[in-house]
């Protein structure tokens, strides 16, 4: 077995660990890879000195909700699509003005999100966006019929590439995303545009 005696071995090893696994490794995972027990910050020092090591390079060394990654970074992602046999999903807008109220405003019943809304919310919607990994049941309100609870979940927090809720962008960024996204839809040719009858209101 390799003998681990400075912290470059120690983040060789953390690198082999953290570029191998499928997902997001947690700090109490990354500490069964060591017979030494280092204190918070040391844990700190190593990992930020690792992301350090990768900040000229095509992927990056990030700290998500359920953990650490590696993961493409932004800019590069569009090459990377070209290799894709398949479109990412694209989710109608009822699908993500509902997922920005329930992040937003969670723990939310669906009468909640009518109500903001305006306008019904299709069990599509909610089936689409629960399907994805990115809400769930949390509970019941305590009120006639008992309506369930949706919040966001920490897979949606991963996918966003972000530590915790109090990452999101302001409202009204998120509105004007959604507003280009649905004209940048509007105007696409007919073969560009995804059928997403199962995800329409």
């Amino acid at each position: 077995m390799i003998q681990l005696y400075k912290p470059e071995d120690f983040k060789i090893v953390l690198e082999a660990a953290l570029l191998s696994a499928g997902d997001p490794m947690p700090l109490t995972e990354l500490k069964k890879l060591f017979d030494q027990e280092f204190d918070d910050d040391t844990w700190r020092t190593l990992l930020d000195d690792l992301r350090r090591d990768w900040a000229s390079r095509g992927v990056e060394l990030v700290q998500l909700s359920t953990g650490w990654r590696f993961q493409t970074r932004p800019e590069y992602q569009d090459f990377l699509d070209r290799l894709k046999n398949e479109k990412s999903p694209r989710y109608s807008r009822a699908a993500m003005e509902t997922l920005a109220i329930i992040a937003y405003r969670q723990p939310v019943s669906r009468g909640d999100i009518e109500d903001i809304r305006g306008v019904a919310v299709s069990p599509n919607v909610l089936k689409t966006l629960e399907g994805r990994g990115w809400i769930d049941v949390v509970g019941h309100r305590d009120a006639p019929g008992r309506p369930a609870l949706y919040a966001t979940t920490k897979k949606f927090l991963d996918d966003l590439g972000l530590r915790s809720l109090s990452e999101l962008p302001p409202l009204t960024e998120i509105e004007q995303v959604m507003d280009l996204a649905e004209q940048a839809h509007e105007i696409a040719p007919p073969e560009e545009q995804p059928a997403a009858a199962a995800e329409q209101d």
